[in-house]
């Protein structure tokens, strides 16, 4: 049976109260984890997610993430961190808007070691917060 339920606050166990605002904002609206190194279809690249995609593998370090469910605007906060278990990869993701500007359906990262150089690392995990559409 599918319902509804509406409230201003959410009590916690303790007895304090937080406006459901806080829990509709402050809550990703995206993330995933996916191999920067896999190769072949898109499909082996992602490991798990939510609302989000690796559309398009540009090149080495290079990603265009798509959203399952489009983002309100294009002003939306996206962070991550890239690297590898025993890896030299280890570093962190950056913002490819330089090149293509991010929309409300896609956007650009890339991996990055923590030396600087642009690599495919095999772990790379992405949130995104902001509004749905």
């Amino acid at each position: 049976m599918a319902g509804k339920i509406i409230a201003d606050t959410l009590e916690t166990g303790a007895g304090a109260d937080i406006a459901t605002s806080y829990v509709v904002n402050g809550s990703a609206k995206a993330w995933i984890n996916f191999n920067g190194t896999a190769t072949g279809a898109v499909s082996t690249y992602t490991r798990d997610s939510l609302n989000l995609s690796v559309t398009i593998d540009n090149g080495t370090g290079d990603y265009t993430l798509g959203f399952t469910s489009s983002m309100g605007n294009a002003t939306y906060s996206h962070a991550g961190s890239s690297g590898g278990q025993n890896s030299t990869t280890t570093g962190a993701v950056y913002q490819y808007d330089q090149l293509t500007a991010r929309t409300s359906a896609v956007f650009r990262v890339g991996g990055v070691t923590s030396a600087g150089a642009i690599t495919d690392a095999p772990n790379i995990d992405i949130h995104v917060m902001g509004d749905l559409a």
